[in-house]
């Protein structure tokens, strides 16, 4: 069925122009010569797509796309206008216009333009009904208005209903699993079985096993025959969670598989074919385990037809008080108590802590603040004192690529460096630190706190990273920071 598309402007042969277009394409047109009838017609018919022109008398066009959106948020809205300038244009876009262009229409431009706009709304409501798909219990967790939250979400909701693999990357706690559960039952084998496997939790001399099944007597303890994993998941999901924690042995063999889609189990002789969808996750680089040789770069690129990058929680700009909220409200009726509440200065100083741990440990906080402070309104000195922020840390939510950067180079840079000054805020506010009488040994206990709080922000809150930077062995640098009741994402 091709799509319905409403075109309001006050001029008979622009109206015309645009009909013939569309209806060339196939698409099925309404009309209206005034604002007011655009709006009334709305009320009758559900179009796909809306070309608006600007300057109608009457009810001009931004007041009728204010109207447009209170009625359809979801309806995207093409503005035209023969008088154009920047800031209209501006204008438009910025009350929820999808697009601008100007006269006089071309066959191109218009139908650009429509294609752009009917893809982006066949993705708000494949977005909204991934949501709603989504299972209660985890449903908080995918949330978010950050871009980069909207971003994931419409390319979730676009690779689900296909049969395509897919490679999960992502830090610890950023919600790969639960990125694959959605990707399950938005696809067509969500009434199938979705079998997880943590590849890092195996015992490598029981992989095989637990992957493809063992006949009776194949080893000893196989006391009865076993269906292996991907006998499990047969016409459904296989979720190979750490896949970057498998041993070179077992990837030879999951390759075979995966290209094959049959596999013999342990012990036995018999071909077992399978059909299942792939989708496999990891917190580690593989192309620097490519590169280091402990990962197959052919079962990589087999693996990553359709690469999903989960952000970090200090990335998703504005969601922690939004998730906070939610986490608060759903973790309080699952204990039968009145949900605790963040006040502005608590949240202003979470705002600048780094969520190493991710949606995990946000999620894990706010339970703790509940136990203690359940019905309570939580201030900033009710707070753990790992969740304050430390004097030139420099622990923002924006680290990024830039703070691994400077990770990388050694570097540390706090929000408030003087551009003329060359010592960094780490520096320059070690008085803050120093109590009076403090020993050189206290002094030096609490520069080095301060130094790794920051260093390890900067480091995207990963250790071995950081040991790397520092020039600290992994475990002794692991013993300084629980010393230092620093929090890490490991």
């Amino acid at each position: 069925m091709h799509a319905r598309i409403l075109i309001i402007d006050d001029e008979d042969g622009i109206r015309f122009s645009l009909r013939g277009i569309l209806e060339d394409e196939g698409f099925e047109v309404l009309e209206a010569p005034s604002g007011e009838d655009g709006l009334a017609l709305l009320a009758r018919e559900t179009p796909d797509l809306v070309f608006l022109d600007i300057w109608m008398p009457g009810m001009d066009g931004l007041a009728v796309l204010d109207q447009l959106h209170a009625q359809r948020p979801d309806l995207p809205v093409i503005m035209i206008s023969g008088h154009g300038t920047i800031e209209t244009a501006v204008t438009a876009i910025r009350k929820g216009a999808h697009d601008f262009i100007e006269k006089p229409l071309s066959l191109e431009k218009v139908l650009i333009a429509a294609q752009r706009a009917l893809e982006y709304g066949d993705l708000r409501r494949e977005n909204e009904a991934l949501r709603d798909s989504l299972p209660t219990a985890h449903a908080d967790e995918m949330n978010g208005r950050s871009p980069v939250m909207e971003t994931l979400r419409g390319q979730i909701a676009r690779v689900a209903p296909t049969d395509a693999w897919v490679l999960i990357t992502g830090e610890n706690g950023t919600g790969k699993e639960l990125a694959a559960r959605a990707i399950h039952a938005g696809s067509r084998r969500a009434d199938r079985p979705l079998v997880a496997v943590n590849c890092a939790a195996i015992p490598e001399e029981l992989i095989e096993s637990e992957l493809f099944g063992h006949e009776k007597g194949a080893f000893t303890g196989a006391d009865a025959a076993k269906a292996g994993k991907f006998e499990m998941a047969h016409k459904g999901t296989l979720f190979l969670d750490e896949i970057g924690d498998m041993s070179l042995k077992t990837q030879a063999k999951i390759l075979r598989i995966l290209q094959e889609q049959q596999f013999e189990r342990v012990g036995g002789h018999r071909t077992m074919r399978v059909d299942v969808r792939v989708i496999a996750a990891t917190n580690k680089n593989l192309e620097d385990e490519i590169a280091a040789g402990t990962f197959r770069e052919d079962l990589y690129y087999r693996l990553r037809v359709f690469p999903l990058v989960l952000p970090p929680l200090r990335e998703r700009e504005g969601d922690v008080p939004l998730l906070m909220d939610l986490f608060a409200q759903r973790l309080a009726r699952d204990y039968g108590v009145r949900p605790a509440t963040f006040a502005p200065d608590a949240q202003e100083a979470l705002a600048h802590y780094p969520w190493p741990g991710n949606v995990r440990e946000l999620r894990n906080f706010v339970e703790r603040m509940l136990i203690l402070h359940a019905g309570q309104e939580v201030t900033r000195g009710m707070l753990p004192p790992e969740f304050l922020p430390r004097p030139g840390a420099g622990m923002n939510g924006g680290a990024g690529a830039g703070a691994r950067a400077a990770c990388a180079a050694g570097t540390v840079s706090g929000q408030g460096s003087d551009p003329g000054s060359s010592q960094p805020d780490h520096l320059a506010d070690m008085a803050a630190l120093l109590a009076p009488g403090m020993d050189l040994k206290a002094a030096r206990a609490a520069f080095e706190a301060q130094y790794l709080a920051a260093r390890l922000a900067e480091c995207g809150g990963n250790v071995t990273r950081l040991a790397e930077a520092v020039g600290i062995e992994r475990s002794h640098l692991y013993r300084k920071l629980k010393g230092y009741n620093i929090q890490t994402a490991d």
